[in-house]
């Protein structure tokens, strides 16, 4: 959640999607049915694919990876995974959440997402 807050304050970034976020169109519900909202969250940069991508390259803890459900925290651009067919926007970024300090993600994605 703080992961997602902070990204969500950030200009280079339009839209977090995370359920846990108010903002979240299925919040409520989500809120209804969990207890927490877990580690998994997208979000699109503002500058497009090629911002998108720049951020997945300077990002330093994060591991590039698909693989979901280790302790580290991964970092992936999905629509390069899935290749060129992919339907998935082209300026989306997707994370999981390990198990490093909140703080020092929000700080490496920060620096990742600046110019």
């Amino acid at each position: 959640l703080a992961v997602a807050c902070a990204l969500e304050a950030l200009p280079a970034v339009s839209v977090v999607h995370y359920p846990g976020l108010p903002s979240h169109p299925g919040h409520e519900i989500a809120s209804r049915q969990m207890s927490g909202f877990g580690a998994m969250l997208s979000f699109r940069v503002a500058g497009g694919e090629a911002a998108a991508l720049r951020a997945v390259g300077r990002a330093s803890l994060f591991v590039r990876a698909t693989s979901l459900g280790g302790v580290e925290s991964l970092i992936e651009h999905r629509a390069s995974s899935e290749g060129p067919g992919s339907r998935t926007p082209r300026e989306l970024i997707r994370l999981s959440i390990g198990l490093e300090h909140p703080e020092d993600l929000i700080a490496d994605l920060e620096q990742a997402l600046g110019e």
